[in-house]
């Protein structure tokens, strides 16, 4: 899943940034109001983490805007201000959820792991399709009984078919879903990894699940 964290205190910023990573998100990240817009006017994100002090433009400011065209992507504040009023201020404007500093990491990535079982993407975390089982929760994935093993990036490309499975996905819309703007590899990064996860998934199987859309992307389906 990718997440956007939008952070003016820079240490703060790449602590977080370093965290979410380490458990197998996928994040961008800017430290003032204006930077996140542009972010947010080029992809689409599971979660914002998003700091109300901002230079540029205040947090409050960009979720307002954020709903106010119907975007409903799952926002957890945080702030310094601890005030009854400044909470009621931000879950008025749209946020999910709020924190406050100084807060743990722990207490985070809880809040995290419920922020984007919000969103639209999330749709519980275990799927089946066929004899294919994934389990997003423990990161878990067998077919027909066989455990397979999965790394990080190739376990992130599956779990969006799969959440996804039976819609067409482009090569680009998975690309801008599972790497961030600093990604610096080939342009033919989606096509390398579908063929990682079609020897690892397909390979000797009796019907396959991820299919070639020729000209427009892959899509995780059965088919007779």
């Amino acid at each position: 899943m990718r997440l956007l964290v939008v952070e003016d205190e820079k240490n703060l910023n790449g602590l977080l940034v370093r965290r979410l990573e380490r458990e197998h998100y996928t994040v961008d990240s800017c430290l003032d109001g204006r930077q996140a817009e542009d972010c947010l006017a080029c992809a689409e994100y599971d979660g914002i983490l998003l700091d109300i002090m901002l230079p540029g433009r205040s947090g409050l400011e960009i979720l307002r805007e954020l709903r106010s065209r119907g975007d409903r992507t799952p926002v957890l504040l945080l702030t310094a201000r601890d005030a009854v009023e400044d909470r009621v201020k931000g879950l008025d404007a749209g946020a999910d959820d709020y924190l406050v500093k100084p807060f743990a990491l722990e207490e985070l990535m809880a809040r995290v792991r419920a922020l984007v079982r919000r969103g639209p993407a999330a749709a519980g975390d275990r799927f089946e399709l066929d004899d294919l089982v994934v389990d997003c929760a423990s990161r878990r994935v067998s077919r027909a009984g066989r455990e397979i093993s999965l790394a990080s990036k190739e376990f992130a490309v599956l779990e969006y078919l799969i959440r996804n499975q039976g819609v067409v996905l482009s090569r680009e819309k998975i690309a801008g879903h599972i790497w961030n703007y600093s990604y610096e590899g080939g342009s033919n990064v989606v096509d390398v990894y579908i063929r990682y996860l079609r020897k690892k998934i397909d390979e000797d199987q009796a019907h396959r699940l991820i299919h070639t859309v020729r000209g427009v992307g892959y899509v995780m389906r059965i088919e007779t």
